[in-house]
């Protein structure tokens, strides 16, 4: 798996369970199809069309990419558990509502973290993959060099992890990390949080446009990831709990608060995080070289390990 990609329409796709027509019949594990329908996120699975013309939809873990599987031996079934990557895991936390205090009865623990694999598999023929994920536990993990290259980017899911309340595993690399994660903080914040901003509402105005729909959870998360990021930039901290905000909060979520009032209060807050950009003490760039001194004593010290 790379990072949090999604495949793009006609990528071709073996299955990897037996696929069950209208009809009855199946599709054996191993039939060949391409993507006709990707989603837009993992949450959601794709559209793959068989060779025979039959379309079904497919979790990603219920697939895998023909040129991964032409690989053979280079692609496991499950590379997780045959590998024992999991066991490199450094650093777990929860992320997602239950960090955010926007929890409920019915609400998903997100965890999300970092793996540092040991040196032999990176150096192996099959290497490591940039991320790991368990889609039934809601468990994502990315390996240290790609977490840190997105942490750099102000990547906001990424952020979000090096500052959760929740922390469940930290080892000493990890401790090490988050005790220097203000370095990865920097005027990109802007840059990158109002890219995720501006693409969310363009989203929901087109559903709204479109099909009289509004996706409330979106509305929600595009309010909330706004507050965060003027705070980020005003305080050099990301922060996770929104309690403060929470009766608002919820009100978009449950569809409560009309779509008027919402972009009121987004353009309110957009402009807010203008000024607080423009007048942020925040470094141009986060620190390169520290970072990049701190993932070349991690790996030599897994290396130690390996020999």
């Amino acid at each position: 798996m790379e990072g949090n990609r999604i495949y793009s329409v006609g990528t071709r796709v073996v299955s990897r369970v037996p696929v069950r027509d209208a009809g009855g019949a199946v599709h054996p594990e191993g039939a060949v199809g391409a993507i006709t329908k990707a989603p837009l996120d993992h949450t959601h699975g794709y559209r793959i069309r068989f060779v025979d013309g039959f379309e079904a939809t497919l979790r990603r873990t219920e697939f895998a990419l023909l040129t991964e599987f032409m690989a053979g031996s280079l692609g496991t079934a499950d590379p997780l558990r045959e590998r024992g990557l999991l066991d490199y895991v450094i650093y777990r936390c929860v992320i997602g509502s239950t960090a955010y205090g926007l929890d409920h009865s019915e609400s998903d623990v997100d965890r999300r973290g970092i793996y540092l694999p040991a040196a032999d598999a990176h150096w192996s023929l099959y290497g490591v993959p940039e991320q790991i994920e368990n889609e039934a536990t809601q468990e994502c993990y990315w390996e240290l060099q790609k977490f840190v290259v997105l942490a750099l980017k102000a990547n906001p899911n990424v952020l979000e992890c090096l500052y959760s309340p929740i922390v469940e595993i930290c080892t000493p690399p990890a401790d090490e990390l988050i005790a220097m994660r203000s370095v990865f903080l920097s005027k990109i914040i802007f840059q990158t949080y109002n890219g995720y901003i501006q693409s969310q509402f363009k989203k929901i105005e087109t559903d709204r446009r479109n099909q009289g729909q509004i996706k409330w959870k979106h509305a929600m998360h595009l309010i909330r990831l706004l507050l965060c990021g003027i705070t980020a930039v005003k305080e050099a901290h990301v922060p996770l709990r929104v309690v403060e905000h929470r009766d608002r909060l919820l009100a978009i979520r449950n569809g409560e608060m009309p779509w008027n009032d919402i972009d009121q209060w987004r353009g309110e807050l957009h402009r807010e995080f203008e000024k607080a950009h423009q007048a942020t003490a925040l470094p141009d760039r986060p620190d390169y070289e520290r970072v990049n001194a701190f993932l070349i004593r991690a790996r030599r010290m897994r290396a130690g390990e390996s020999t």
